[in-house]
């Protein structure tokens, strides 16, 4: 993969404790694993402040996760620990796809990277941050840092490069729907929402769907994984229930493209 900055969000350099001899960035990736962890598990009782400070109820948000998992329930985050708290991002970006084409295997990654409930936090103040925001984002985060795009082209090159294709070939890496708007215009891969309302089937699983805002302005996109009659449907971050191009996860939805600008970038000659 061309964009491999998840890596930075699977270890931690040493074991973290509280009195230990801590590092700030690492004790803040624990706080923010242990958040998440909480998102899927709300019982579980391990949200805690993300503040790089190790501790008492960082410890005790670690005892509980220990507890969750069965582990031994004495507050330290060895690597071997934090493995475990970071496993769900490590499953999406690395478990090995199945599919033999390009656009299955779009599906195929999209379908993982939800199943393990990509989702941001808010650190001190700022929204669009965390693990998963910056593993989209080739490191970066905080509320400017509007996500869809990155999710979208991380699932294109991890598809891609599964079956031995470089993505840049289509479009430049970029966070920016307008850059792959214009692209697709440039190369006449990208077809206007009027064309798509009265032609579905220029739609296919694995394009890229782009929310107009004007001719040439786009501000959400997501991949499409499946096609209807009158809707599709798509895998798309930052992301809510109300399709927001800001929202807070990735997300499987619904959308009427006969009543939203859904411009369609194909990526059929990566196929």
């Amino acid at each position: 993969m061309k964009k491999d900055k998840y890596l930075k969000e699977l270890t931690i350099n040493e074991t973290q404790k509280r009195h230990g001899d801590n590092t700030k960035k690492d004790v803040m990736k624990i706080q923010s694993w242990l958040s998440l962890y909480a998102i899927q598990n709300p019982e579980s009782g391990t949200v805690t402040g993300i503040d790089g400070d190790f501790g008492p109820a960082t410890e005790k948000a670690v005892k509980n996760f220990q507890k969750a998992t069965k582990s031994s329930q004495n507050g330290i985050v060895t690597p071997q620990l934090f493995e475990k708290l970071c496993e769900g991002m490590k499953d999406a970006f690395e478990r090995p796809l199945q599919s033999i084409t390009l656009r299955n295997a779009m599906v195929e990654a999209a379908e993982n990277h939800l199943r393990n409930a990509p989702f941001e936090l808010e650190i001190k103040g700022q929204s669009n941050s965390g693990p998963w925001v910056r593993a989209y984002m080739d490191g970066h985060d905080g509320s400017p840092w509007y996500w869809c795009m990155g999710f979208a082209q991380t699932i294109l090159d991890q598809a891609a490069s599964a079956l031995g294709k470089d993505f840049r070939s289509l479009m430049p890496l970029t966070y920016s729907c307008d850059t792959v708007g214009t692209t697709g215009l440039s190369k006449g891969l990208l077809t206007r929402y009027q064309t798509v309302r009265n032609n579905p089937s220029v739609m296919k699983p694995g394009d890229f769907f782009l929310l107009q805002k004007s001719r040439y302005d786009w501000t959400h996109t997501g991949i499409i994984i499946s096609v209807g009659n009158d809707v599709i449907e798509t895998i798309e971050g930052n992301t809510n229930q109300a399709g927001s191009r800001n929202g807070i996860a990735v997300l499987k939805r619904t959308r009427n493209f006969r009543k939203s600008k859904l411009d369609v970038f194909s990526i059929e000659p990566l196929v």
